[in-house]
């Protein structure tokens, strides 16, 4: 098969013919027919995610159809249309996956970093980490859900009930929980990098009540932010924006330090949290209330072999919504 593949931080991703291993017996082998582009495979490329599995396929937002399937896998038949997430593989043993927490397992495989994910007209997956996915849906559009969708999900749910939501960074993420949050009646400020004033244009169209540059001080104090850019610089100007007892929510693997800021922006029992990884529990939730909240994908669609393109596109912001490969682009 044709793949992308990843052989040194800072480098190009290659183009190249590479051979699928065999089967294991809890494992499926899928056709991709799309792979959203993640920060995260950004940050992976660029180096700030330190320990992937070279050389590497990366991709972690992968819709496809199981062509094959290992002796043990039950309930995924072959011709069915699945999805492949962050979160491919855990121990099941350790005292996180014993407490239903298994986003945080200490023996975790990771699809597209430490395990060979989507830029590639094949993978292999295991099967209890896969979802059914819609039959009759594009496979462009259901692709951002698999791991935008899932951390903002995440995200949003710690952000509890409420009601003012500042969002910083409207890419692909936020423009898919912004989309369940109006649904839900929440209020969404969204702040974008600054004069960046398309991005503001489509947070209001999204439903957004105001936007404006991260250097600006949102009209409300809010209840929550969900920062999904990965600048630490953000938290303290976040927190200022908050009300007492409000939460500041971190939704990226990746972020750049935070700056020193005075102990008085965080009284009053304002938190900080972080969001790690998904469970499939996460993807179980939020398929459901995706379709109910009729949310719709903003993508831009590019063939496997301009991986590279793609990535520099999300680097430097060039596209709205989100960037997906199709192996079969055009055909």
């Amino acid at each position: 098969m044709r793949a992308m593949v990843l052989h040194a931080a800072n480098s190009k991703l290659r183009l190249e013919d590479v051979a699928l291993p065999p089967l294991k017996p809890d494992q499926v082998r899928i056709k991709v027919e799309a792979c959203g582009v993640c920060r995260t495979d950004l940050h992976i490329v660029d180096g700030d995610l330190t320990k992937p599995a070279l050389p590497l396929i990366p991709g972690h937002e992968i819709v496809g159809r199981v062509v094959a399937t290992g002796k043990k896998v039950s309930g995924v038949c072959v011709g069915e249309r699945v999805g492949v997430p962050w979160l491919g593989h855990t121990c099941g043993t350790c005292d996180y996956c014993s407490g239903n927490k298994e986003n945080l397992c200490d023996n975790p495989g990771f699809t597209g970093y430490t395990l060979n994910g989507g830029f590639a007209e094949e993978c292999i997956a295991e099967a209890r980490f896969v979802f059914p996915l819609q039959e009759n849906a594009d496979p462009v559009a259901l692709a951002p859900l698999l791991c935008a969708g899932f951390i903002g999900y995440r995200s949003l749910r710690m952000a509890g009930d409420a009601k003012r939501l500042g969002i910083y960074g409207f890419g692909a993420a936020a423009h898919i929980i912004a989309q369940v949050a109006v649904w839900q009646g929440r209020e969404i400020y969204a702040l974008t990098r600054p004069d960046d004033i398309a991005a503001q244009d489509f947070a209001r169209q999204i439903g957004a009540v105001w936007a404006g540059g991260s250097d600006e001080t949102p009209p409300e104090l809010l209840d929550a932010v969900l920062i999904f850019a990965p600048v630490g610089a953000l938290v303290p100007k976040a927190l200022k924006a908050l009300r007492k007892g409000g939460r500041v929510v971190c939704g990226g693997i990746h972020m750049s330090d935070i700056p020193t800021f005075p102990y008085a922006d965080l009284w009053n029992e304002r938190h900080i949290m972080s969001v790690a990884n998904l469970t499939r529990q996460d993807g179980e939730e939020f398929f459901p209330l995706a379709e109910k909240a009729g949310v719709q994908t903003v993508t831009q669609a590019y063939p496997l072999e301009d991986a590279n393109r793609a990535l520099d596109d999300l680097k430097h912001g060039r596209l709205q919504g989100a960037a997906v490969l199709v192996p079969n682009f055009g055909t």
